[in-house]
């Protein structure tokens, strides 16, 4: 099944297996609009009320390599930046930048599963599967609701 869920970056299909969020595509044109807490959360998400989503998500398929990126995604704090080299370096391979930025490109569920909050050397804004103006607005939020959390 997949759900339709209007956004500030545009519409975002979401599908779902059973009640497991599976996919998440930028752009979409058609599911339905249905309600379901992955819809529930994306929407908190956006207007600021979510920082850690909590719907079941399956990440399927992907290399080995892939998989051990999303993981290393996953655990970017809200609000926070890692380089595509310092998780090249997590992972054991520090000259393997370029292989995580495409497994970021490959990563199933963005937005819930965070790839958007992995950037270039010293924080520039490079490749994004939904477009770096998606990007750039991602962080924007991200960053704007860190503070008014952190300073009230």
């Amino acid at each position: 099944m997949q759900l339709l869920v209007d956004s500030p970056i545009g519409p975002l299909g979401v599908r779902l297996d059973g009640d497991v969020v599976v996919g998440v595509r930028f752009g979409a044109t058609s599911g339905e609009a249905a309600e379901h807490p992955a819809v529930e959360q994306l929407k908190a998400y956006f207007a600021g009320a979510l920082t850690d989503f909590t719907v079941p998500v399956e990440l399927r398929g992907g290399s080995d390599f892939e998989r051990a990126v999303w993981g290393q995604i996953v655990a970017i704090p809200y609000g926070e930046m890692l380089t595509y080299g310092a998780i090249a370096t997590a992972l054991g391979d520090p000259g393997a930048a370029r292989a995580v930025g495409t497994a970021c490109n490959h990563n199933p569920v963005p937005v819930i599963v965070p790839c958007h909050r992995v950037v270039g050397a010293g924080g520039k804004l490079t490749g994004f599967g939904g477009g770096l103006p998606r990007k750039r607005q991602l962080l924007e939020l991200e960053a704007r609701v860190a503070l008014k959390r952190a300073w009230g």
